[in-house]
């Protein structure tokens, strides 16, 4: 008994000792840094900080940008620079692309989720799965297919509302619009009908939780000095992860599996005209280059730039109607006039709405797109994009950046910043999109919701297509009213802009 004492005090002495000369040595380079004079970013704190500011920490950030635009972060091998500046945002998306990638650092941190996908790669992998997926999504086939499930996915999910609606209970809209926006991009992406809406599948709802955890856990590796210790010992975090990307590589593996054997069966809906169908026969062309392994991160990167994209998008969007009903009615009553249907019982049933969203009737929802770019503006579906410096450098404003440094550009800061949006920048005002009632462009250096230069987001005309459908339906439909209109939401901070609690609304049928 005496030697477990002795031996517990010596455990927690060595634990202290390594506390105390870590953070020392983390105090001297914190002043080390501030204190020199070769026109580095200034120095905002060390990296640790985060850690206490984790989950509010896009908010954090925006705080340390007001301050400075361009600022950094400091830790025992490197310096983490952080930006709001257009003009340094449109130097390292697009002038100097070749010298900003995601980088081993960015890549070891988000390997065991994301993969080899086209999120965490850069040189070969990135073009290729670029070129092919840049291919697809230009193809007049998807676009018409697109929409067409998009419709379907919208009637089914105002469906499930109405029948709340009708027993006046609340419901979870994100938790709806997540699993609408997954059955779309499983019929759409890879021709395979899923239905999580229904609710019936259990499989698919033990992969979106599994996935949405994963997501923070890996976000949370950034903050977090002993990641690489817990996933060597399987302990905490790391051991739950573990389990979770154990479910989602049985449920991508299955979904290979099932494609193959379609494609095999040739008992395909749209033949070969998907993105998993191009690259599984991209894969017999070289099957040792394109195994199985690298087909499951190219799926799973795509599913989740068609479902978590949109999804919080939206969740966002109805979010803020709620919270500024006159805009809420003013969409309505555009939807209404851009489909010819003067009153709300013109159209009864949810499949007459469809057949009257067309492309021309979308297009002219110059309000309701200005609406959800005001969203994006605020509340990006992602809101932090991290690269990393291969060599020596000096951005726009004058701040060297040295080899291995992290160059971060803060798209949620970037939507608060005065400087960039005018005073009323924190201010939902869809308003300032639109000149004489028409949606003006800005320039996505500006506006970086969908990134910007080489990377830009290959789906953002599909994302769009997809939200003004949703919400044509449902803004058609209902008017929304949140349960707790005192509360203001906040996020779960990983790489998408996640409501924490879900947004739980209620339903009222439009008369």
């Amino acid at each position: 008994m005496a030697n477990l004492k002795t031996h517990l005090k010596e455990v927690v002495a060595v634990s202290i000792a390594f506390i105390v000369g870590f953070i020392t040595v983390q105090i001297v380079i914190y002043i080390r840094e501030s204190i020199s004079n070769d026109h580095r970013p200034p120095v905002a704190g060390l990296m640790l900080n985060q850690l206490i500011h984790f989950n509010e920490l896009f908010d954090y950030q925006t705080s340390l940008a007001r301050k400075n635009p361009t600022y950094r972060l400091i830790t025992p091998s490197h310096s983490e620079i952080y930006t709001t500046d257009p003009v340094n945002v449109e130097y390292i998306l697009k002038t100097n692309f070749s010298n900003y990638g995601k980088g081993q650092y960015n890549f070891d941190v988000m390997r065991d989720l994301f993969g080899d996908g086209i999120f965490a790669v850069d040189g070969e992998k990135w073009r290729h799965q670029r070129k092919l997926a840049s291919y697809e999504f230009s193809t007049k086939v998807l676009r018409d297919f697109s929409s067409s499930v998009f419709r379907a996915n919208a009637a089914k999910l105002a469906s499930i509302v109405s029948g709340a609606s009708t027993a006046k209970e609340i419901i979870d809209l994100q938790d709806l619009l997540m699993k609408s926006t997954l059955d779309s991009i499983f019929k759409v992406g890879f021709g395979i009908e899923l239905d999580t809406l229904s609710g019936s599948d259990e499989f698919s709802n033990r992969f979106m939780k599994a996935f949405d955890d994963s997501n923070v856990i890996v976000y949370w590796r950034y903050v977090d000095l002993l990641w690489k210790i817990k996933r060597f010992l399987n302990i905490g975090m790391e051991a739950t992860l573990k389990k979770n990307i154990q479910i989602i590589d049985s449920f991508v593996y299955e979904l290979i599996r099932s494609k193959r054997d379609q494609m095999k069966n040739g008992d395909l809906h749209r033949g070969k005209e998907d993105i998993v169908s191009r690259f599984l026969l991209e894969s017999e062309k070289d099957p040792e280059k394109m195994n199985d392994k690298y087909l499951r991160d190219i799926t799973l990167n795509f599913m989740i730039a068609g479902k978590d994209t949109s999804a919080n998008s939206l969740t966002w969007f109805f979010y803020m109607l709620c919270k500024h009903p006159f805009v809420q009615e003013k969409i309505a009553q555009e939807v209404r006039e851009a489909i010819g249907a003067a009153d709300r019982e013109n159209i009864s049933m949810m499949d007459e709405l469809g057949n009257r969203l067309t492309e021309s009737a979308l297009e002219n929802m110059q309000y309701l797109h200005a609406a959800l770019t005001e969203t994006l503006r605020l509340y990006p579906a992602v809101p932090l994009d991290a690269k990393s410096s291969e060599k020596d450098d000096v951005l726009p404003d004058g701040f060297k950046i040295k080899k291995g440094d992290g160059v971060n550009y803060m798209t949620y800061a970037m939507g608060r910043m005065r400087y960039i949006w005018g005073e009323d920048a924190e201010e939902f005002k869809p308003e300032r999109w639109l000149q004489n009632g028409v949606f003006q462009v800005q320039s996505p250096f500006k506006f970086t919701a969908f990134q910007a230069g080489p990377r830009i987001c290959l789906g953002k005309e599909f994302a769009y297509r997809q939200m003004k459908i949703l919400a044509s339906y449902l803004l058609f439909f209902f008017r929304f009213k949140l349960v707790d209109e005192s509360k203001e939401a906040t996020y779960r901070t990983m790489f998408t802009l996640h409501m924490d609690e879900g947004l739980h609304l209620y339903a009222f049928p439009r008369l």
